[in-house]
C-alpha cells in the first residue's frame, strides 16, 4: 500500500474515533517553576492550594524531566515529542543575530510533528494561550501557532507580526475557550508566565503576602497568581461540566531562576507594558535537587508533573519511580485519546499511558540532553547528559570531565560514583557521544528570518547614519560596543562594561543577564542583540 494512502486512512480513522474515547486535554505549563515551589512538595512558606487540589485528585510524578534547562528547547520537546537538538534548538530563541551566533534557527520547524496537529487531525478543537517562545518577538516572518496545528491562539513572545497578549490574560482566554467548546473534544495549552522574570504580581497577591520579607513577598505573590490561574481553569472545567472527561496536566519548562541583585522598581515590561520586578526576588526552590535553571543537573531539568484524569489516573497518588519525560507526552496523550500515530512517525518519546493509569511502567529508551549555554561551575559545567535506567552521566563536550549518579539513591546528585563504575561510564559515554554525532550541525534555511539576519549582520559592523530612527537600537548598540571595547579584542570584560556605561544602574546584574554563555565576558552578539530568556 502506498504511504500516501496509509496516511489518508490513518487520518480518516483517527477523525472518526467514538466520542467516548476522546477525553479533552488541558496542558498547564509554567515557566521557571521549581520542583520545590509547591506546598504539596513541602515548601515552608509558599502556598499553592489549587495545585495541591490537583495533586489530591490526581497523581504526582516525582521523576519527570524536561529536555533542556531553558525555555524554548524545553517547549519544543513537549510540542514535538522529539529532542530539541534534532531541530538545532539548544538555547532559548533570541533575536536573529544572536541565534546566528549560536548556530540556531529562528523558529521551530513548522514541519515538525506536533501533538496539537495530531489532535487537530483527529477532530479536536485546538488552542494555545499564553507564552509561545518557539520563536522570538524580534523575529519577522515566523510561523504563527496555526502552522503547528492550533485553531485558536492568543500569545506573548511570538513573532514580530503577532499581537502580544497580556501576561495575566492567559486564563481569561482559556476559560472562554472551555465554555465555547464544551460540547466537542478539545486540546488546550495554557502556558503561564509565572514565575519568569519580570515578576509582575497582582496587587491582591502582594497584599496577601505583606507579612513576608521583601524577597519572599514578591515571589510568593507571583506563585499565588500562577496557582490562581490554575484554579480558574479547573473551575472552568467544572462549570462546563467536562471535568470528568478531561486530562489535566501541570508542569514547568525548567527549574528555578538564579537569585540576582537587581531589585527592579516596578518598571514596565518591554513587551507587555506591565510593571515588573527584577531577579532579586527569584527565590524559587528546586526541592533539594542540585542546580537550577540552565543546569543539566536535576534542579534544572526535573520539574513538577501533576496529572488528573478522573476514573483513569489514581487520585492522591505519588509515582516515585517512572522516569517520565516531556517527549513522552505526545505518544502518551495520543494513546489516551485513541489517536494512532502515522506509520512513519519516529519520535523520541515512549507511550507511558500505563503510568497515567496507575500501572507499573518503565521507560526503556535512553534520555539525552544537549546544552550550549552557561558553562560555569558549580552546576552549569555539563554540556551533555544521558540517563539510562537509574543511571545519569553528565559530561563536558569533549567528555574529559564527567560525573555519574544513581538517581534512585541520590536524587540530589551529591555523590559522583564514576570511579566505582567504569563500565557504566564507558557505556553511557559512548551512548551520549554517538547520539550527539547524529544531531544537525547546520541550520535549515527554511527556519531562519533571512531579512532579519542580513540586517543584523549589517548593523553589527556599520555605524548608524546621522538621522537613524531611535527605534533602530541595533546600530546604536553596535557603535556602543565599538566604543566600550577599548582593547579591540571583540569582547567586553565587566571592567570595560562598567567604565563604558558609567553611572547606569544595576550594571553587574545587567552584565550577567547579557552574558548568555556564562563565560564572564560579552561577545558582540550578546551585547548588540540582548534578549530575555
Amino acid at each position: 500500500m502506498k504511504p500516501s494512502l496509509l496516511l489518508a486512512l490513518w487520518i480518516l480513522g483517527s477523525a472518526f474515533c467514538p466520542a467516548a474515547s476522546k477525553p479533552n486535554v488541558v496542558f498547564l505549563f509554567a515557566d521557571d517553576w521549581g520542583w520545590g515551589d509547591l506546598s504539596s512538595h513541602g515548601h515552608p512558606w509558599l502556598k499553592t492550594p489549587h495545585l495541591d487540589r490537583l495533586a489530591r485528585e490526581g497523581t504526582d510524578f516525582h521523576q519527570f524531566n524536561v529536555l533542556n534547562p531553558v525555555c524554548s528547547p524545553s517547549r519544543a520537546a513537549a510540542m514535538t515529542g522529539m529532542f530539541p537538538s534534532r531541530f538545532g534548538i539548544h538555547q532559548h530563541f533570541a533575536a536573529p543575530a544572536q541565534n546566528l551566533a549560536r548556530n540556531m534557527p529562528d523558529w521551530l520547524d513548522a514541519r515538525a510533528p506536533t501533538v496539537a496537529r495530531f489532535f487537530q487531525q483527529a477532530g479536536y478543537r485546538t488552542a494555545h494561550f499564553g507564552k509561545w517562545h518557539l520563536t522570538n518577538r524580534e523575529t519577522h516572518g515566523a510561523p504563527a501557532p496555526t502552522a503547528y496545528g492550533f485553531d485558536e491562539f492568543a500569545i506573548f513572545n511570538g513573532g514580530a507580526e503577532m499581537p502580544s497578549a497580556g501576561l495575566h490574560a492567559t486564563p481569561d482566554h482559556a476559560v472562554k475557550f472551555i465554555a465555547a467548546h464544551k460540547d466537542r473534544p478539545f486540546f488546550l495549552n495554557v502556558w503561564l508566565h509565572e514565575s519568569h522574570l519580570p515578576h509582575v504580581p497582582t496587587k491582591a497577591s502582594l497584599e496577601k503576602w505583606k507579612h513576608l520579607d521583601e524577597q519572599q513577598r514578591v515571589y510568593a505573590a507571583v506563585i499565588t497568581d500562577g496557582d490562581n490561574a490554575v484554579g480558574r481553569v479547573l473551575d472552568a472545567l467544572e462549570a462546563a461540566g467536562v471535568a470528568q472527561n478531561t486530562i489535566v496536566l501541570f508542569s514547568s519548562d525548567n527549574g528555578p531562576e538564579t537569585t540576582g541583585t537587581d531589585k527592579g522598581n516596578g518598571r514596565p515590561d518591554a513587551e507587555t507594558g506591565e510593571s515588573g520586578y527584577g531577579g532579586y526576588y527569584s527565590v524559587g526552590s528546586s526541592g533539594g535537587l542540585r542546580g537550577e535553571k540552565r543546569s543539566l543537573f536535576e534542579g534544572g531539568v526535573r520539574v513538577p508533573f501533576l496529572v488528573r484524569w478522573p476514573g483513569h489516573t489514581p487520585a492522591g497518588a505519588i509515582n516515585p519511580t517512572t522516569a517520565f519525560t516531556a517527549v513522552d507526552l505526545l505518544p502518551t496523550l495520543c494513546a489516551a485519546a485513541g489517536i494512532t500515530l502515522p506509520p512513519d512517525h519516529r519520535g523520541d518519546g515512549e507511550n507511558l499511558l500505563a503510568a497515567l493509569q496507575g500501572q507499573p511502567a518503565k521507560r526503556t529508551r535512553p534520555i539525552f540532553w544537549d546544552w550550549t549555554g552557561k558553562a560555569a561551575d558549580p552546576h552549569w559545567w555539563p554540556r551533555l547528559a544521558v540517563r539510562d535506567g537509574d543511571w545519569k552521566l553528565l559530561l563536558t563536550a569533549d567528555a574529559k570531565r564527567l560525573a555519574l549518579h544513581r538517581l534512585t539513591t541520590d536524587r540530589a546528585e551529591a555523590v559522583d560514583v564514576a570511579k566505582d563504575h567504569p563500565e557504566i561510564v564507558a557505556r553511557l559515554t559512548q551512548l551520549a557521544l554517538a547520539w550527539k554525532a547524529t544531531l544537525p550541525t547546520t541550520v535549515d534555511a527554511s527556519c531562519i528570518s533571512a531579512a532579519d539576519r542580513t540586517s543584523a549582520s549589517t548593523t553589527a559592523t556599520t555605524p548608524a547614519p546621522p538621522n537613524a530612527s531611535a527605534k533602530k537600537a541595533a546600530p546604536d548598540r553596535a557603535a556602543a560596543f565599538a566604543r566600550i571595547d577599548t582593547n579591540h579584542d571583540g569582547a567586553l570584560t565587566l571592567d570595560e562594561y562598567r567604565a563604558g556605561m558609567k553611572d547606569a544602574p544595576n550594571l553587574e546584574q545587567r552584565f550577567k543577564n547579557f552574558d548568555q554563555n556564562g563565560d564572564g565576558k560579552l561577545s558582540r552578539a550578546e551585547f548588540v542583540t540582548p534578549s530575555g530568556k
